[in-house]
């Protein structure tokens, strides 16, 4: 079961342990949000994890079966991961906040990382995200991720597939994420600034797949024409046509 401990942590041992929510959007993911929760496991058994919610779009795989005998709160509602996200929010009951795609996971050791932030009481002022790596080999797939890591420390604009670690707090402060159907990540990172967003030591690896559907130049240059044109000021939901 993936459910944390307890209030207090595992076995009582941490009982002004800050704890964390997990929200993970899915939709289809039964094939990727297994590995997910596995790199949750330890966090959750530690007490570090007080819930993780599933917030799905619709799957008709079983993605909202195998959340929920994970020990998952699970929402069901339309389409959209800036909504399924918002929602997930919502029903997060922990002070810390990480958002997870579902086919993003943790590196072993993460939570030690966190963890250290979340004692941090200053850290409750700065978003955070994981360096990214993909689930692939070689030069190509080794290149984009570190643009993706370049591009966060330089400009403070990552993608939701670094993940995102936020207090409750400052989230409201910036208005929460909104239930746009494509670049919300963007959104937010935009209205949190450059100087409120920080990266982890801890990595992620998330899928590759639509690059190596798409071919990995012409994904990164469909990914960077999506952003100019978000950053432009053009619809998202025009943009999630030309996206899908």
């Amino acid at each position: 079961m993936i459910a944390g401990a307890p209030d207090g942590g595992a076995g009582g041992l941490h009982p002004q342990r800050p704890r964390l929510s997990v929200v993970v959007p899915t939709l289809e993911a039964a094939a990727t949000l297994p590995a997910v929760l596995e790199a949750l496991w330890p966090a959750a058994l530690d007490g570090l994890i007080g819930d993780v919610v599933v917030s799905d779009g619709g799957s008709r795989d079983g993605t909202t079966a195998l959340a929920r005998e994970a020990g998952c709160t699970v929402l069901e509602g339309g389409r959209g991961r800036g909504a399924q996200i918002a929602a997930g929010l919502d029903a997060a009951r922990q002070p810390w906040r990480l958002v997870l795609h579902a086919d993003t996971v943790p590196q072993t050791g993460w939570e030690r990382t966190v963890d250290a932030v979340l004692r941090n009481a200053v850290a409750a002022r700065t978003a955070f995200v994981f360096r990214l790596r993909f689930d692939q080999s070689g030069l190509m797939p080794a290149a984009v991720a570190r643009m993706a890591n370049l591009r966060t420390r330089l400009f403070g604009l990552p993608f939701g597939d670094q993940g995102l670690l936020i207090h409750r707090d400052l989230l409201q402060e910036v208005g929460g994420v909104r239930a746009l159907p494509l670049m919300e990540d963007v959104d937010l990172a935009r209205r949190l600034g450059r100087h409120r967003i920080a990266l982890l030591a801890a990595r992620v690896t998330t899928s590759a797949e639509r690059y190596r559907r798409n071919g990995w130049l012409r994904q990164v240059l469909a990914n960077q024409i999506l952003l100019a044109r978000f950053l432009a000021g053009a619809d998202p939901a025009t943009l999630v046509r030309a996206y899908r």
